[in-house]
């Protein structure tokens, strides 16, 4: 693709990529005249941050010619900071509770969540107590927790006064701000890694996908739940290493894999019966 089609091909491919963020702005009364000034905003300061010259200061001429942007706005625009989402603190410390339950000798058994005591009956020993108190470094109390846990359905204690997780990750239920969070952190990380996949001087990440069209209802209900399953079980194992290798060499890197699984209409246009699954060609370890 030459530089001079590259532009057009991809504003037309971004439509798609748009199309279902489009459509939650309009149902939750978001106007376009309400997003324009962030995206201004965004271009400016992406611009600003990492498309720089070395050896060269940043002048509001060269943003203006990189967005497209008149010059005294961008000028506006660079004082502005956008502000940064704090990870929720209760999502934080729900998210670290449970990889924390299914990666802890003691607290699982081949990946599966074991009920453990409530309480402790010696300092250290396998206990929800112990958990939180780890976890949480003693600012929550673990019954508050608790309390919490059953209220949403995460947790629920049984004749033995122990707890029993029951879910296999932490799932926000009815918190905007939780969901929210992990809709940007997610999205944000698969349009990275993707877009990192276009440029050939890249080394290409692991992103691929199965597609087929032509199925029945119940054809999906299969595969989705067998997709869940073995997805999450790959989940329990990367979550049981990373653990691992945080706690024998911390370093200053992040990671973030993910699993999705999408349904819908077959689209009008598409004329083949019969298409082999697809998957996209770059492929490489992490």
């Amino acid at each position: 693709m030459s530089q001079i089609e590259r532009p057009s091909r991809l504003l037309t491919a971004c439509a798609a990529v748009l199309r279902p963020l489009v459509r939650l702005l309009l149902r939750n009364q978001v106007t376009y005249t309400a997003l324009l000034p962030l995206l201004k905003q965004l271009y400016v300061e992406v611009a600003d941050q990492e498309l720089t010259l070395d050896g060269k200061r940043q002048t509001e001429s060269r943003l203006s010619l990189l967005t497209g942007i008149h010059r005294k706005e961008v000028k506006r625009l660079r004082e502005d900071v956008i502000p940064t989402q704090q990870v929720p603190v209760n999502l934080s410390l729900g998210g670290q509770l449970v990889a924390s339950w299914l990666a802890t000798a003691g607290y699982h058994q081949d990946g599966q969540p074991q009920p453990i005591p409530r309480q402790s009956r010696q300092p250290g020993d396998v206990s929800f107590e112990t958990l939180v108190e780890t976890v949480g470094h003693q600012d929550i109390r673990p019954r508050a927790v608790l309390d919490e846990w059953q209220r949403l359905g995460i947790a629920s204690v049984n004749g033995k006064d122990e707890v029993v997780l029951q879910t296999d990750a932490y799932v926000p239920r009815g918190n905007e701000e939780e969901k929210l969070y992990y809709w940007q952190r997610n999205l944000a990380d698969h349009i990275q890694t993707a877009s990192q996949n276009l440029d050939d001087t890249n080394p290409p990440r692991l992103e691929r996908s199965v597609y087929y069209g032509q199925l029945s209802p119940a054809a999906v209900d299969e595969l989705h739940h067998l997709y869940r399953e073995r997805s999450m079980a790959l989940l329990k194992q990367i979550n049981a290493r990373a653990r691992q290798l945080k706690t024998r060499s911390p370093g200053n890197l992040r990671m973030n894999a993910g699993v999705y699984f999408a349904c819908g209409e077959q689209p009008a246009s598409s004329t083949n019966p019969n298409p082999a699954p697809a998957t996209h060609p770059q492929e490489t370890d992490v």
